[in-house]
């Protein structure tokens, strides 16, 4: 659905203007429902092409925010996240799993924009993960709240493993 809202450029979530159908159907070139159905492959295809999913994944900040608001409060931000980069991002259950024990209550648009890239930048072990690097505080905290819980992790592998040498 965040394809066809994009294709429709449908400026709020939940239902489309007359105007925006018919422009969206037109730069479509669909006019029946059948056609509809026949362009749901290609819309789905937009999905993998990175320059448009980028493109898709930017729009989806401004049609799922609440219009009075700068910011996209939380809840919102993590079911969008969920359905942008839920099957794509290694690390995305761990991030939603951060910021569901975060502070944070809102994600403003840099911070947003930035999630998209570190998904798409850093490796999946943080390998080429560089601290001095200009991540929004948020990604940062992440990085942190991960590797604490990879220590944790592997201090209680190491306490209930047999031979404490290998620790």
């Amino acid at each position: 659905m965040m394809v066809v809202a994009w294709e429709l450029e449908a400026e709020q979530r939940g239902f489309f203007t007359l105007e925006e159908w018919m422009k969206g159907m037109t730069k479509l070139q669909t006019d029946s429902p059948r056609k509809v159905q026949g362009k749901l492959d290609f819309m789905r295809s937009l999905l993998n092409d990175p320059p448009t999913f980028k493109k898709i994944y930017r729009y989806a900040f401004d049609f799922a925010r609440d219009k009075e608001q700068r910011s996209m409060d939380i809840d919102t931000a993590k079911i969008m996240l969920t359905l942008l980069l839920g099957r794509q991002w290694e690390l995305f259950s761990s991030f939603h799993h951060f910021l569901e024990q975060s502070k944070y209550r809102v994600i403003n648009k840099d911070q947003w924009c930035n999630i998209l890239e570190f998904s798409r930048a850093i490796r999946s072990d943080l390998s080429n993960y560089d601290e001095d690097g200009a991540w929004p505080v948020m990604l940062d905290e992440f990085v942190e709240w991960l590797h604490s819980r990879q220590q944790l992790q592997q201090q209680g592998n190491c306490s209930s493993s047999s031979s404490s040498t290998s620790c």
